[in-house]
């Protein structure tokens, strides 16, 4: 049995990030992470006439881009593992269409990015491929009209409300080569307290995210030197912190989540910090995979968080379920 513990499965030696591609739009260019990021796009259109189109177009951008950075050709890759935030994960679906690679489309909310990378090294691991691409996207304008109200209303933000990030990440996967090396892999269960307001994820996600980093933990009993979550923002990332301490195993002192680090809080206007799949996604590819790379850390615990609701059931005042998957990464 390659499954360790309750929830996690122990992956060979074989499963390494080779690279990563990461574009993101005008506001994330300004943050602190802007040199970090391989393209910096000057118009959140992108050359495209509506929001969703650009979306689709910063995802086709970052797998194309991947590969000609590395010199592979789209035949070299078995599957490609890619999802994102609007209705039937369009974004993801209309990008594969174009770049014509075996697509494996999936759903995750915001933990998409780290849902496509444990799934794409199992499936490494089990023999079954030996490249594969993971990406998701996500458009701030894009998100607010699907999720909330279209920005030309000029609606009142909350404080608890996050900035969908407008990016998109790829990652590629493969069973041979340099990098860091994907370890182990804790798929989440659905945890939900009955947040219902969609301006308040961080609240949302965290109990989630609590309990897979803890499952993890348990089922790993790695002191990994950083542990992040994906978009929990200051709201989010205050609760699980406070669950922790409450279980007297605090993180505190090791744990930051991708929502507080792609924005200058203070400079930024964004309020409880980023979101969005381009969130972890965007982060993960520049400033975290960097930091693996330079030898910085030797591991890292990456958690990508998802608020698994729709504007259908939100209307009808139902409750938001929590997601949360862990990737135990070494170098």
């Amino acid at each position: 049995m390659k499954k360790i513990g309750k929830q996690t499965y122990k992956i060979k030696d074989n499963v390494i990030i080779r690279d990563t591609y990461t574009i993101v739009g005008p506001k994330e260019g300004e943050g602190p992470l802007k040199k970090d990021f391989d393209m910096v796009v000057q118009d959140d259109l992108f050359g495209e006439d509506s929001f969703e189109k650009s979306e689709r177009k910063f995802q086709v951008t970052a797998v194309e881009n991947l590969l000609k950075k590395n010199n592979l050709n789209k035949n070299e890759i078995d599957l490609l593992i890619s999802g994102d935030l609007l209705n039937q994960i369009v974004s993801a679906s209309f990008a594969a269409r174009e770049l014509q690679i075996p697509y494996i489309g999936i759903y995750g909310a915001c933990s998409t990015m780290s849902l496509s990378m444990g799934l794409g090294a199992l499936l490494i691991d089990g023999g079954f491929a030996n490249n594969v691409v993971c990406a998701t996207s996500s458009h701030f304008c894009s998100a607010e009209r699907q999720y909330r109200a279209p920005l030309e209303m000029g609606g009142q933000r909350f404080m608890s409300a996050q900035w969908t990030v407008t990016g998109a990440g790829a990652v590629w996967l493969s069973n041979y080569g340099e990098g860091p090396k994907i370890k182990h892999v804790t798929f989440g269960k659905i945890v939900d307290l009955g947040v219902s307001d969609a301006n308040n994820m961080g609240a949302a996600m965290a109990p989630a995210a609590y309990d897979s980093l803890n499952q993890h933990l348990i089922d790993t009993k790695i002191d990994y030197d950083l542990i992040t979550t994906g978009d929990l923002g200051t709201v989010g990332k205050s609760i699980v912190n406070k669950l922790f301490i409450d279980d007297n195993n605090s993180i505190e002192n090791k744990f930051d989540d991708c929502g507080t680090i792609i924005f200058d809080l203070e400079k930024q206007d964004v309020h409880a910090g980023g979101s969005g799949c381009g969130c972890s996604a965007v982060v993960f590819g520049s400033f975290l995979y960097k930091k693996l790379k330079n030898k910085e850390i030797k591991n890292l615990l990456f958690t990508s968080t998802g608020a698994l609701h729709s504007p259908t059931v939100t209307l009808q005042g139902d409750s938001i379920p929590g997601i949360a998957h862990c990737i135990g990464i070494e170098i």
